[in-house]
């Protein structure tokens, strides 16, 4: 493997790394035009932000955005049983991203708080079949069967850094072509979560990034 392929940070809200690294960052609608057009982005209607107000507007933002190929995965996006708004109305509004996904074939990033069934639920009667990345996964091993069962990909970031995490424990449950990594909103390094991930995995850092990046280009259709 080649040493000098860069890190790939699957979803960041930072927008410059400052190291030999790629990224998917996680724009705000608010900044998305001024962005750069080689910024990889994700952009979508997150669970703890939800303004019915702007609703319409937003989703008819990411659809332009889509057709104009300016962004990578839509989202973050999802359900959160911690946040303020009702499972409802997150579910209503995650079901019009998901089907927007689905049209335009774009992969969604989803942020999934105590709500996994819900979300397979969901996937399931909608027949989603664009792929669908858990970001900072941290969970159960019943959670990593059931999402593998149904083809979802993981994205794994800080808690690698504990040795005791749940991400630690369930990393090697995970196949590697289902397998991305993230440093979310950290101010850490992307390398470090491949360190980490190495060495739990028990595999050199520069096989990694290769897999990554193939994961990567077998799932975007979008450079």
């Amino acid at each position: 493997m080649r040493e000098d392929v860069s890190f790939l940070d699957f979803h960041t809200h930072q927008l410059n790394s400052g190291e030999n690294s790629e990224s998917i960052y996680n724009a705000r609608f608010s900044e998305f035009d001024t962005l750069p057009e080689t910024q990889r982005i994700s952009l979508g209607i997150h669970p703890w932000y939800i303004e019915e107000n702007e609703l319409e507007e937003q989703l008819q933002g990411i659809e332009r955005a889509i057709q104009t190929r300016r962004i990578t995965t839509l989202g973050e996006c999802g359900l959160d049983r911690l946040t303020k708004a009702p499972l409802s109305l997150q579910e209503s509004i995650f079901e019009r991203q998901l089907m927007l996904a689905q049209q335009h074939q774009i992969p969604v990033t989803i942020h999934c708080v105590r709500a996994f069934p819900e979300l397979i639920q969901l996937v399931k009667r909608l027949k989603i079949t664009t792929p669908l990345i858990v970001h900072g996964f941290n969970n159960k091993p019943e959670i990593v069967q059931q999402l593998q069962k149904y083809d979802f990909y993981f994205s794994l970031g800080k808690a690698l850094l504990q040795d005791d995490s749940n991400a630690v424990k369930r990393l090697k449950m995970i196949s590697l072509d289902r397998l991305f990594l993230e440093t979310d909103d950290q101010e850490i390094s992307i390398s470090s979560i491949f360190a980490a991930a190495s060495k739990h995995l028990n595999i050199p850092v520069s096989t990694l990034k290769d897999q990554i990046w193939r994961n990567f280009h077998r799932m975007a259709p979008i450079p």
